[in-house]
């Protein structure tokens, strides 16, 4: 199994013992993202440390008013690690406004230019952001992974693109039918699960920190969703996110 986007370096417990709790159940890759300069180069250093442990590497949207902001060459150059597969998290969010929309979008297209220079596949944050994030992304040829999917009325858009759309803890919640039908509509080969840990940690173990051995829960739910059988759809996402990374 593939957890295709954790936030290591924002655990609590040892990034190392999350790893090999993750491997006791089976999930053998992990793609842990960066969210700024420091944050990039702790994930590289987990990649570096685990093999099965990549990284992808951005600047957050929430830091797009800040200097960090204008650190776009140093991220360059971390992105030419032979472990860094992704460009970001990037995109927007409308919701925390910790900075306008120019300078979101501003970043955003930076991001995406480094993904189209390098050919790296590009990580997408979108928080109630759908119509400027798909207008961001129109001009795009590269691979485009939706993360943490949560806008069910992007999905007609990103089959016809061909996104990949990765699915988190929250799609396991018992609000989100909307969000689980919406599972029922991405294409076998374009879908991929996530623990976004250590955030929105699944049904069965909500209100405790999230950790990649948890992706088995969204895994189990997408495949009761889809009518699916369990391991062919881990087995599934796990090909999908080396498709997507471009990993071996």
């Amino acid at each position: 199994m593939t957890d295709s986007h954790a936030h290591l370096d924002a655990c609590d417990e040892f990034a190392d013992t999350l790893v090999e709790r993750a491997r006791e159940v089976g999930v053998t890759r992990i793609v842990t993202i960066g969210t700024g300069i420091e944050s990039s180069r702790v994930a590289l250093e987990l990649a570096d440390r685990h093999p099965g442990v990549y990284a992808s590497l951005g600047i957050h949207p929430h830091e797009a008013a800040t200097p960090e902001a204008e650190r776009i060459d140093e991220l360059r150059e971390l992105l030419r690690h032979p472990k860094a597969v992704g460009v970001g998290e990037t995109g927007l969010d409308t919701v925390r406004g910790f900075a306008s929309p120019e300078q979101q979008r501003r970043l955003f297209g930076a991001h995406l230019d480094l993904a189209a220079e390098l050919g790296l596949p590009v990580v997408v944050h979108n928080r109630e952001a759908d119509e400027g994030t798909a207008d961001a992304l129109a001009s795009f040829a590269g691979t485009v992974i939706l993360h943490c999917f949560s806008s069910p009325n992007l999905v007609p858009l990103a089959v016809e693109r061909g996104y990949f759309v990765s699915f988190a803890g929250n799609a396991t919640y018992p609000n989100a039918t909307a969000l689980r039908l919406a599972a029922t509509l991405v294409a076998p080969d374009r879908i991929l699960v996530e623990t976004d840990t250590p955030y929105l940690a699944p049904q069965p173990v909500r209100g405790k920190p999230n950790e990649p051995s948890h992706v088995v829960y969204t895994i189990r739910r997408l495949a009761e969703t889809r009518g699916e059988d369990e391991t062919e759809l881990a087995a599934r996402t796990h090909a999908n996110a080396a498709s997507a990374f471009g990993l071996a």
